[in-house]
C-alpha cells in the first residue's frame, strides 16, 4: 500500500494558486485511477483506490500548507504505511514551469509543506514529485508569487502538464521511483504529450 499526498491550501480563494499544484495533480490522479470520492478524515480529504495492483490512499491535507505534516502522519499511522512508500507532490520554484523532477528523498528547499512533513515524521526519506512553477519576476516576493494564480499562458498549458505529472506519480507507485525518475526527470512535461520541448 502507498500513501500519495498532494500539497496545497484549502479554500476556493487558493484553488488556482501556483502553491496548489500538488492538489491539482492529485485531483487529476484520483480521476485517472477512478478512486472513491474523497472524504474528510484526519484533517485531510482522503480517497482510496488502486494504481496497477497496488492499493493507494490519496491524501490532500486540509489544515493549510504549513501544517500539512499532521494529516500525513495521521494517515500513515492509521494505514501503517511507511515513509518509504509515501510520495508527496508539490510545487517547486527552483524548477522551470513545464518540467518535473522526481526524487527518492531530499531536503525541504524552504517549502513549508515539506518542512511540516519532515518535522512531524522526523525524516526526509519520502519520494517527491516536484512540479516546476519557475522563479518569480524580479519585483515579486516569493510568498506572493506562490500564492498568486498561474498566468493566463500557464493556464493554457496546465491541463496537459497535470496529466503528465499525475502519470509520473503513478509511475513511482507502479514501477518504482528509479524507473520513474529515468522516464520523467530528463524532459519537459510537454515531451510526454508530444508537444514542443
Amino acid at each position: 500500500m502507498w500513501l500519495v499526498v498532494g500539497l496545497g491550501n484549502p479554500g476556493r480563494q487558493y484553488a488556482g494558486n501556483r502553491h496548489n499544484a500538488g492538489f491539482m495533480v492529485l485531483d487529476t490522479l484520483i480521476r485517472q485511477a477512478g478512486a472513491s470520492p474523497p472524504r474528510q478524515r484526519m484533517g485531510a480529504e482522503i480517497a482510496e483506490g488502486g494504481l496497477g495492483r497496488t492499493k493507494v490512499i490519496f491524501c490532500k491535507p486540509m489544515e493549510f500548507m504549513n501544517a500539512s505534516g499532521f494529516a500525513v502522519s495521521r494517515a500513515g499511522a492509521f494505514w501503517k504505511i511507511p515513509l518509504s512508500q509515501t510520495v508527496v507532490v508539490h510545487d517547486d520554484m527552483d524548477i522551470e514551469f513545464g518540467r518535473l523532477k522526481l526524487a527518492e528523498a531530499g531536503g525541504t528547499g524552504g517549502h513549508n509543506g515539506l518542512r511540516s512533513i519532515v518535522a512531524e515524521s522526523g525524516s526526509e526519506d519520502f519520494c517527491r514529485v516536484r512540479f516546476g512553477i519557475g522563479r518569480p519576476p524580479p519585483a515579486w516576493d516569493g510568498a506572493d508569487y506562490v500564492l498568486a494564480d498561474f498566468s493566463q499562458e500557464e493556464r493554457r498549458a496546465l491541463p496537459d502538464l497535470l496529466e503528465v505529472a499525475a502519470s509520473a506519480t503513478r509511475a513511482v507507485v507502479e514501477d518504482g521511483v528509479v524507473a520513474a525518475m529515468n522516464r520523467f526527470n530528463r524532459r519537459k512535461q510537454q515531451d510526454e504529450t508530444g508537444g514542443a520541448t
